[in-house]
């Protein structure tokens, strides 16, 4: 749903963000005429396919041509290196993030992102792996995880003294997050500001935070 939002934040309806995202669950492609589902995936569920079941994940890349995979399946090796490349086939730069947790169950590890995408994918993963030497450079994995989001949020949740978080505070956060990054940082690749800035990198989202509460009127001016 934060994804439908960061879309709806550029301008989209509801409608149109929700199109531009497709689900996959252990049965293939999510979509209404396959049958009975349990009711979470309802609200995602294709309308505008009718086709035959589409269970494997290279028949879904062929049909969609998304331009970015996010894993969240528990399933090791779920990106094989047959789908990676598919995605670099669609996509000079193609975004994927294994976002499973631990290591041991995500769904393909930097090398093989790196290898099969000639090392130009854009890659986030739940949790950390290593930085890799790849054509004479070093590429930089992101690691899509909280920890960066949920203590600048906290702190701007208690200094706005705001009593729910809502969407569009969430959302200041991701951007606070997306707007930390340094030029020399963008310059060697990075997706994610580096770790060791966690303290700068929290000031700035509780900022963001405390302005969009303020915005909303569910916060207290700053001083």
């Amino acid at each position: 749903m934060q994804l439908m939002s960061f879309f709806t934040l550029n301008g989209l309806s509801q409608y149109q963000a929700r199109e531009r995202i497709w689900f996959i669950d252990s049965q293939g492609l999510v979509f209404d005429a396959r049958g009975p589902m349990a009711e979470h995936k309802k609200f995602f569920a294709r309308k505008d396919y009718n086709g035959p079941p589409l269970t494997g994940i290279l028949d879904i890349i062929e049909y969609v041509k998304p331009t970015a995979l996010l894993g969240l399946s528990t399933i090791s090796n779920a990106f094989t290196p047959d789908v990676i490349q598919a995605m670099a086939v669609l996509n000079q730069r193609p975004i994927i993030f294994p976002l499973s947790n631990p290591v041991c169950l995500s769904e393909c590890s930097f090398q093989d992102a790196v290898d099969h995408t000639s090392g130009q994918v854009l890659f986030a993963s739940g949790s950390p792996f290593p930085a890799i030497e790849y054509d004479d450079r070093t590429l930089y994995p992101g690691q899509g995880n909280n920890m960066y989001i949920f203590p600048g949020m906290g702190l701007g949740a208690i200094l706005s003294r705001v009593t729910s978080l809502t969407d569009s505070m969430v959302e200041a956060s991701s951007l606070g997050l997306a707007g930390s990054l340094t030029e020399e940082e963008r310059s060697i690749g990075l997706l994610y500001p580096r770790i060791e800035r966690i303290r700068e990198i929290s000031a700035q989202i509780a900022t963001q935070v405390i302005r969009a509460a303020q915005k909303e009127g569910a916060g207290r001016e700053l001083l």
